[in-house]
């Protein structure tokens, strides 16, 4: 247990934790308003990508050559650093949700969650750990601020661009979400990040 407790520390995950409730918690105190109405799918988009964000921070060791050539198995690791990130954003969220007010579903989470941690992995593998928070947050930014005119017909492509903030049965947006999580995943679980 002893090397799961400093895996644990050398990659910030208690700091990430604390960063990934407290933002869920605001931006949950914020949204609630009390209306029968569905909530926009803005908000939880919003709350996974700064929890995606925040745990990026721990994709990425303090010494590079260590995690390259250290006697452990690092692909199991890494692929469970991704997976369990995406799990760990997702159920802060379903956690807080059960105060009151819901802001999304739970298929939404676990699609947004996976697919975002999957952003965040594939920044770690391109550009290393301490740009790997850009991807989701640039992705999020252009569905949230290139919306499609009014009365235009939306495409395949255009589904896959805004697939964050598809509702969960659109096949476009499980398709788009899970091939990111894989790429994302498997890119990071056998590169590492970065340097």
């Amino acid at each position: 247990m002893r090397w799961l407790t400093l895996y644990a520390r050398s990659r910030q995950m208690p700091a990430s934790l604390a960063v990934v409730v407290a933002s869920t918690v605001a931006v949950w105190a914020l949204a609630r308003d009390g209306g029968p109405g569905p909530v926009d799918p803005q908000l939880p988009a919003l709350v996974l990508a700064l929890g995606a964000t925040a745990v990026s921070v721990g994709l990425g060791g303090q010494d590079h050559a260590l995690d390259r050539t250290a006697a452990i198995r690092w692909v199991p690791r890494r692929a469970a650093h991704v997976l369990l990130g995406g799990a760990v954003i997702g159920a802060v969220l379903l956690a807080v949700q059960t105060m009151g007010e819901d802001l999304a579903t739970t298929a939404f989470i676990i699609r947004n969650s996976a697919g975002m941690m999957g952003l965040a992995a594939v920044g770690a593998t391109v550009w290393g750990a301490q740009y790997a928070w850009a991807l989701p947050v640039v992705w999020l930014s252009y569905a949230l601020f290139a919306p499609l005119p009014m009365g235009v017909p939306t495409g395949v492509l255009t589904q896959v661009a805004s697939w964050m903030l598809l509702p969960p049965g659109t096949a476009a947006g499980t398709w788009t979400a899970l091939a990111i999580t894989f790429v994302g995943t498997a890119a990071y679980a056998v590169a590492g990040p970065r340097r």
